[in-house]
């Protein structure tokens, strides 16, 4: 029997029903009172303020995915993966000084139209691809996948039933028009969500004893942030070197992350917005890492299990009731992840393929028909995906996050990096880059998790050294391309000068940084 399942009241399943009952339902009144017009979700004609652009950058950054993921880090290992959230301060700082102003100076929509403005057709469609590629797995599949852990977790039942499930409602939410209903009401969404962690938190220090019980009843390395090269699991030469070039691809290139920084009024507004996802970010440890950490202490035989700690915390915590609430919004905001994933597959295809390759006369209709077929097809291709992600072995649910993620972002990164800070990178250098060098990268990928996968061979170095390699391999070989091609880059875009970055933007910044230097110096050391 399912021990979570087991202990959820009548009054649990009551609004559980009563709440996904809603959803729809909202979602089928706005499927007929809003116009044709605005089918594309995330239109937002710039008029984004910088609290839209913090709380939908965090809400796409940091879902249900995240709570399970975390708390199984810090139930296995501690605070380590704060590194996570506040070591991203640098790469946030860069997206709003330097990533943003020169895709809003450009007036692009999308990452791949702007590398297409600057190396012209041939690149945007290679990254157009690469996109597709990236949406499917980062996004859709691994995001169905935790959905399914979440569901196996509640029910009992196998993965295979349960990405089922959920694809099966997502699909469902999203024809009755619901993702536009969930976009309304993504913030409130959040807000409980942190209201839900910290509260959990909250009672698990309760009932552990205080701070500093908990403090002394799990090893002491437990808070430190930075571990010794000697560290199996997140050694500092890793994380110093590996995770940089996750990040530069998920913050600074990624759609999905980007698209509200380019809905913003204004550049401050968006750059004001970043600093904002900055300051959320700091509250991972009560929010996210802190139960994990709490559960180890009150629950220990859970041992290698430790993707349960979040959910083995809510329901021995929780008072009846208040469970089916938590329940109701983890599926919630997945189901709206899952579709936004969706959303931005049809969104790419039909774009920057179909489009603007087969048919640049296509009707609207005719983009939202073909738009649907790709939403089919990535449901088919995404339930795989999660089943095949799910036999991946060795590995915990934060580490398989990652280790995807490392294998899909080499390349990304040097592409943006290079376009972006050096002129002299060429169009040759970025498409082989973007095409063999992705080839390369995720064959290691499919290696190193699958076919020689890194528990039963020792000899993988860590999955994020291991991409740095990758990052260093393609990045030295797209500047020995470009220094050797004949032909002049490519830079059709005539940048317009950009405005000066303000006062307040330059000072909160300031002050953030300065509580994540604070905030290294006090998790270290013990």
């Amino acid at each position: 029997m399912n021990t979570i399942y087991d202990k959820l009241t009548q009054l649990d399943f009551i609004i559980i029903a009563i709440y996904l009952i809603v959803l729809l339902t909202i979602g089928y009144v706005v499927s007929f009172k809003q116009n044709k017009k605005d089918e594309t979700l995330f239109l937002a004609n710039n008029s984004l303020n910088w609290y839209n652009i913090g709380f939908n950058m965090w809400g796409t950054n940091v879902g249900p995915s995240s709570l399970l993921a975390f708390a199984s880090i810090g139930y296995a290992t501690g605070v380590v993966a704060g590194n996570f959230e506040w070591y991203a301060f640098v790469f946030l700082l860069l997206l709003a000084m330097v990533f943003a102003p020169k895709y809003i100076v450009a007036k692009v929509a999308t990452m791949p139209e702007y590398m297409g403005q600057r190396y012209g057709d041939s690149t945007q469609k290679i990254l157009a691809w690469y996109a597709l590629i990236k949406i499917l797995v980062s996004w859709l599949s691994l995001g169905l996948f935790s959905g399914g852990v979440l569901v196996r977790q509640i029910l009992g039942i196998p993965m295979w039933q349960s990405v089922i499930v959920l694809v099966a409602f997502s699909g469902i939410f999203t024809f009755a028009g619901g993702l536009k209903a969930i976009a309304k009401v993504n913030v409130f969404q959040m807000i409980l969500l942190i209201i839900v962690s910290l509260s959990l938190s909250y009672l698990g220090v309760q009932k552990v004893g205080g701070l500093s019980a908990l403090f002394h009843k799990v090893p002491a390395d437990y808070w430190n942030l930075i571990k010794p090269a000697s560290d199996k699991n997140y050694p500092w030469p890793a994380m110093l070197l590996g995770y940089p070039v996750a990040a530069v691809a998920f913050f600074c290139t990624d759609q999905a992350m980007v698209q509200s920084v380019l809905g913003a009024k204004n550049l401050e507004q968006g750059q004001l917005g970043v600093n904002f996802i900055g300051w959320l970010k700091v509250l991972a440890l009560p929010m996210f890492i802190l139960p994990g950490i709490i559960c180890f202490v009150l629950y220990p035989e859970l041992g290698s299990n430790s993707d349960l700690a979040y959910m083995t915390m809510v329901t021995n915590l929780f008072p009846s009731g208040m469970n089916g609430l938590v329940i109701c919004v983890l599926i919630a905001v997945l189901v709206g992840t899952i579709g936004s994933s969706l959303n931005a597959l049809s969104a790419v295809f039909t774009t920057d393929v179909y489009v603007k390759n087969y048919r640049p006369q296509a009707t609207t209709k005719e983009q939202i028909k073909v738009g649907r077929w790709v939403i089919a097809v990535g449901c088919v291709f995404a339930v795989f995906m999660a089943i095949a992600i799910d036999n991946i072995k060795g590995q915990n649910l934060f580490n398989i996050f990652q280790a995807v993620l490392g294998f899909l972002a080499p390349s990304l990164a040097v592409v943006f990096l290079l376009s972006v800070f050096w002129s002299r990178t060429t169009k040759r250098a970025v498409n082989i880059v973007l095409s063999f060098g992705s080839a390369f990268s995720l064959s290691i990928g499919v290696l190193y998790l699958w076919i020689f996968p890194a528990n039963a061979y020792p000899a993988w170095p860590h999955f994020m050294l291991l991409s740095f390699y990758i990052f260093a391999v393609l990045f030295i070989s797209a500047i020995v391309i470009s220094l050797l091609d004949k032909n002049s880059p490519t830079a059709t875009i005539q940048e317009s000068p950009i405005p000066v970055t303000s006062k307040k933007v330059k000072l909160l910044f300031a002050l953030l940084g300065l509580v994540i230097i604070c905030l290294y110096f006090i998790f270290n050391g013990h």
